[in-house]
């Protein structure tokens, strides 16, 4: 257990921990802060020279869709003219973008969103919510007049399907709703950048500015739509639907178009596609070097780590193959590894909605690159992530906190050490606010 020891002195507050920081190695065993009742609080931390206090970027910059939710569950779906009564009904805030900012704070990570809501009711709700989750909202314009972006979601308790009809925020945002200053604040410290590709003319003035900035962009393609594919070739890292590969490329298989991918497009580091209940499927490009000179099918490879794959385990898996040259017939041939993952095996009783699973499984992957992850923790991590959302209804009620103790086996004892740091911090602030 860890203990906060408070000393007044003045307009200073020296703080000390017990234990000191041998148990905790992202925070010194004390730390100064200085205040005033009539200016901002400051924290100066003051570690000695032996002390090996590991600084972690935390912040994320999300641009994209920002929505509200209304969620009913079914029966079963109605058919033409069918007149039915819904078994549940909820109000939550949704989009791709909000429901992965959201994932990312409650993982201890600290998101700002670049978006746009009207100044009804809706967006005062859909701010309200991503404040709530400490999710800074500075940079999401408010339009006078309009609406918000709204959803109708339609929850099948019997075949564990959703269908999503979406009304877009009018009017929608364009470059010049944001300012170059606010463009500048935003990507300020930030370690990732991602974007849904939504609010696409927004987004790539964003990315353009974080690939100026040397800042790595996480684009998530859901599917096609206009002005993604210029935000791909910014890409680092591409995170996509089941379809998505095959429907962008052309290629024959999941596999192949995976290839495809990371032919067409050199700056990206790998891509992942979510399978759903099949878990998911990684390529991820190497460096050339000391490889097998032979290729190898990406779709033999494909089929025999499926294969191979422990169908006993109800926990998220993975599977890695060698570095090697992975070859598509008629696409190419692309050095790097194949990862294949595994989903959780949940019972079907334990399922409630399936909305927003790849939105939780983004938002584990912005922490996992934000925590240095290797590529197969990140994917058993995220599936996990993903699959703890599906038990409550809609995208964010179930969504995880890191001392989750279901993300436990999934996480190093560095991780949780990280996740305490920042709680002690943050109650030294609340005492000095309130002192």
């Amino acid at each position: 257990m860890t203990t906060l020891h408070f000393v007044p002195d003045g307009s200073r507050l020296k703080l000390s921990i017990s234990p000191p920081s041998s148990t905790l190695c992202h925070i010194p065993a004390s730390f100064t802060l200085s205040y005033s009742r009539t200016s901002m609080v400051k924290m100066s931390i003051h570690s000695t020279p032996s002390e090996s206090a590991t600084s972690i970027n935390t912040i994320v910059l999300g641009c994209g869709m920002v929505a509200l939710d209304f969620l009913v569950t079914v029966d079963s779906y109605p058919k033409p003219d069918d007149k039915i009564r819904s078994t549940s009904f909820q109000v939550q805030g949704g989009g791709n973008t909000g429901n992965a900012m959201t994932c990312a704070a409650r993982l201890g990570l600290t998101p700002r969103i670049i978006s746009k809501v009207a100044d009804d009711s809706q967006g005062k709700r859909i701010r309200n919510e991503l404040e709530g989750d400490g999710i800074d909202t500075s940079f999401v314009v408010v339009s006078k007049g309009g609406h918000s972006t709204i959803s109708y979601v339609i929850v099948d308790s019997q075949t564990k399907t959703r269908t999503s009809i979406y009304t877009p925020g009018y009017p929608p945002m364009v470059a010049d709703d944001l300012p170059d200053s606010s463009l500048l604040s935003a990507l300020d410290g930030a370690r990732l950048v991602y974007t849904d590709g939504v609010l696409h003319e927004t987004a790539l003035v964003v990315a353009q500015e974080a690939h100026q900035r040397n800042i790595p962009i996480v684009i998530d393609a859901e599917r096609k739509i206009e002005g993604l594919d210029e935000l791909l070739h910014l890409a680092t890292y591409i995170v996509c639907s089941t379809r998505f590969p095959q429907i962008w490329t052309k290629a024959p298989s999941i596999a192949g178009g995976l290839i495809s991918i990371l032919l067409k497009l050199p700056s990206a580091k790998f891509v992942i596609a979510t399978l759903g209940e099949d878990g998911c499927i990684m390529l991820e490009r190497a460096e050339t070097g000391d490889i097998q000179p032979e290729e190898v099918d990406i779709d033999v490879l494909f089929e025999k780590m499926k294969q191979s794959i422990d169908t006993t385990s109800t926990m998220p898996t993975c599977k890695t193959s060698d570095v090697a040259k992975l070859h598509a017939k008629g696409i190419g041939t692309v050095c790097g590894r194949l990862l294949v993952g595994t989903a959780e095996k949940m019972p079907s009783s334990e399922i409630v909605d399936t909305t927003g699973a790849g939105d939780a499984f983004v938002g584990a992957v912005l922490y996992s690159l934000s925590a240095n992850f290797p590529p197969e923790k990140m994917l058993m991590f995220a599936s996990q992530v993903a699959a703890i959302g599906c038990r409550a209804l809609g995208a964010r009620a179930g969504l995880p906190l890191l001392k989750d103790p279901r993300l436990t086996p999934f996480l190093g004892p560095e991780s949780l050490q990280a996740t305490e740091a920042i709680t002690i911090m943050t109650c030294a602030w609340i005492f000095v606010l309130y002192f």
